[in-house]
């Protein structure tokens, strides 16, 4: 019998080059995995701004119709406008935004006082470039989701509104 031809010592080594191998490729698919649901959350969180931003804007512009061409001091008044005696509610709450999960958010005031539009506090870069509805084609190649401003149709306001946003 020669030495060494059945050795368990001599075999350990393969086997142990094998599970090395097999961690390293399962860590590489998990990383892998790691990155696309990290995306996909964000493609996520970046649709429910476009949708909590257009519940902003309808709310405001509905407002400012409803009372007038009177805009909100406040986001608060967006919940609940007392101003005519009956009780009038434009949002049923205040969103957070989905970007920042704060219910903070950039509010785009007139010179003379009055919201007329909501941003997100965020300057990270979104994922989304193109393909935007109408009321939402200015976010077009914006640099970060500050730059996507929800605000009401300026010609509704007395005066223009010109996007300001510094990312």
């Amino acid at each position: 019998m020669r030495a060494g031809r059945n050795n368990p010592a001599r075999q350990g080594g393969f086997t142990y080059f094998g599970v090395i191998i097999a961690v390293v490729l399962i860590g590489m698919a998990l990383a892998t995995v790691g990155v696309v649901a990290s995306t996909e959350a964000k493609r996520e969180r970046e649709a429910q701004l476009l949708w909590v931003g257009a519940q902003y804007r309808n709310a405001l512009t509905a407002f400012y119709t409803r009372n007038g061409g009177q805009l909100p001091q406040n986001l608060k008044e967006l919940v609940l406008d007392e101003r005519s005696g009956v009780p009038h509610h434009f949002l049923r709450k205040l969103y957070p935004d989905p970007i920042t999960g704060s219910t903070e958010w950039e509010l785009l005031t007139l010179p003379g006082g009055g919201i007329y539009g909501v941003a997100s506090t965020s300057t990270a870069a979104p994922l989304k470039l193109k393909g935007f509805k109408d009321a939402d084609r200015a976010f077009e190649d914006a640099t970060c989701y500050k730059a996507w401003q929800f605000v009401i149709s300026s010609r509704r306001l007395p005066i223009p509104i010109t996007a300001t946003a510094a990312c």
